[in-house]
């Protein structure tokens, strides 16, 4: 059995989502193991399904159904992974590198929605509705991405009960965080925008350490906030020399975490 175009194999029981191994970019195969392991290796990566967290409480029965019927495809950057009003016919897993999902004004403006990262699943609205997929999506980095047949994802959702209660959990917070996001469009000071996003996608790291992890490009977060590469590249330069925040390797460290609070509330 042999994958064709893309499409790449997957292996169960790693240490971590993805790992290395010695496989050349061309011997792409697929191993079946009589124990129910399927390996999938590609430009020496393997993939752990246990680690993706919509996956990781299925039954033995379930991962084998998921198994058989995933598929996985390469990206590049900046192209684009799901197309707005095309068919909803799969539920996708962004199992490495980083995704944003975006719409297209009237005007021909593409409007960044929100980021996609390591783990994160989509596409489900257009399954759960019967519908069209409502926006599209671009990769941001090269990409492995996993697909999973409408059919499998919607047995998973029905009859699976932690898949249910995590998709429930998601789409409200997809919910809020999509209230949140409206409202921080709504602000018409560019900086505090720009401020606003960084609180927006901060996270607790070790160590009580806020930061924005895998940073978007300026231009990224221009488009996602409605405004120039330039006035983004002013604004966190501004942080910058203030202190308040350091970029490091590929996420962005916020050292005095009040201060951009203060400065995102307009409280200066």
């Amino acid at each position: 059995m042999t994958a064709t175009n893309n499409e790449v194999a997957l292996i169960t029981h790693a240490p971590a989502l993805l790992e290395q191994v010695q496989t050349a970019p061309e011997q792409l195969q697929i191993k079946l193991h009589i124990q129910g392991k399927v390996q999938i290796k590609i430009n020496q990566i393997t993939i752990n399904l246990r680690k993706i967290p919509l996956l990781e409480n299925l039954t033995d029965e379930e991962m084998t159904r998921v198994k058989a019927e995933l598929r996985v495809r390469q990206f590049n950057k900046r192209d684009v992974v799901l197309q707005k009003g095309g068919l909803g016919d799969s539920l996708l897993f962004l199992l490495s590198g980083q995704l944003q999902v975006v719409d297209v004004t009237e005007d021909g403006r593409a409007i960044g929605l929100r980021m996609l990262n390591e783990g994160d699943f989509f596409g489900e609205i257009a399954i759960i509705n019967g519908s069209t997929r409502s926006a599209s999506v671009v990769a941001l980095s090269n990409v492995l991405v996993g697909f999973l047949p409408s059919a499998t994802a919607l047995h998973l959702f029905s009859h699976s009960p932690n898949v249910a209660n995590m998709m429930l959990r998601h789409l409200a917070d997809k919910i809020q965080r999509d209230s949140e996001f409206r409202a921080l469009l709504s602000i018409n000071n560019t900086s505090r925008r720009i401020y606003a996003f960084i609180e927006l996608f901060k996270k607790v790291a070790p160590g009580n350490l806020e930061v924005v992890e895998n940073l978007p490009t300026h231009q990224d977060i221009a488009m996602m906030i409605n405004t120039s590469r330039e006035t983004v590249t002013r604004a966190l330069l501004s942080l910058t020399q203030q202190g308040i925040i350091e970029k490091d390797l590929h996420r962005l460290i916020i050292r005095k975490p009040e201060e951009l609070q203060k400065l995102a509330l307009g409280n200066t």
